[in-house]
């Protein structure tokens, strides 16, 4: 039988086959989010996840909610309304704001886990490089995007939010599109529920996941691809 690992300011991570099934995929307690101790997590699979009053936890679910970039990506409707849209598309450009807009009230749940604490934990990993955003702008209007953190040639997608709507589906067709022309292997979206369902995500055993994660971790990728720039939606 599994047990919990509790981290301290040293100690690493147990391997993620050691989470437990109950609650699927918990698997440490504990630590800091300082940006070294979330790079190392990123980098064997794992991931925090925890309320705000909670102790930090950290999560290696079975299975896995996964995509393999494709472009283009969405459906017929998604592809006609966004060729009729005068949405601008850009990276990087509003880290902190789409940190925000992803940590702002959901009519689906009560709260947010993304606290101020979490949110400037990954604006530290952003300034170094290690965190990105995509942006979806109605003039100067920021009306949806999503960030996360690549690692190799796996992007590992936190959250995403929409101020109108299609904007946050958006957000993911150029996420998608940008990952497709740099030879992604895959998009890790950590748990499965039923948005990441009606988008097509798939569940991928943890063990296939890493397996695929140890392949591509250390693949090296253009710095470039994520200087802030203005992106257009290819059809």
């Amino acid at each position: 039988m599994n047990s919990l690992s509790y981290l301290n300011q040293s100690i690493g991570f147990p391997p993620p086959e050691q989470a437990l099934t109950d609650p699927n995929g918990l698997l440490a307690i504990g630590g800091d989010l300082h940006p070294d101790r979330l790079a190392q997590a990123y980098y064997q699979g794992i991931f925090p996840w925890f309320n705000a009053n909670d102790p930090i936890l950290w999560w290696s679910p079975d299975p896995r909610a996964v995509f393999t970039p494709s472009h283009p990506f969405g459906s017929k409707s998604l592809i006609k309304f966004l060729k009729k849209s005068a949405w601008r598309f850009t990276i990087n450009q509003a880290f902190l704001d789409v940190v925000a807009g992803c940590a702002g009230p959901r009519n689906t749940q009560d709260g947010t886990w993304i606290s101020a604490e979490i949110q400037m934990a990954y604006y530290e990993l952003h300034l170094q490089g290690h965190a990105h955003s995509i942006e979806v702008w109605d003039g100067e209007q920021l009306v949806g995007g999503l960030y996360g953190i690549p690692v190799g040639g796996i992007f590992c997608g936190e959250s995403m939010f929409h101020r109108q709507t299609n904007a946050s589906k958006a957000a993911f067709a150029i996420l998608n599109q940008h990952l497709v022309k740099h030879d992604f292997q895959l998009i890790d979206a950590q748990v499965m529920n039923p948005h990441l369902v009606s988008l097509g995500a798939k569940a991928l055993p943890r063990s296939e996941f890493l397996t695929i994660l140890h392949q591509y971790r250390d693949r090296a990728t253009s710095a470039s691809m994520w200087n802030k720039q203005e992106v257009f939606i290819e059809f």
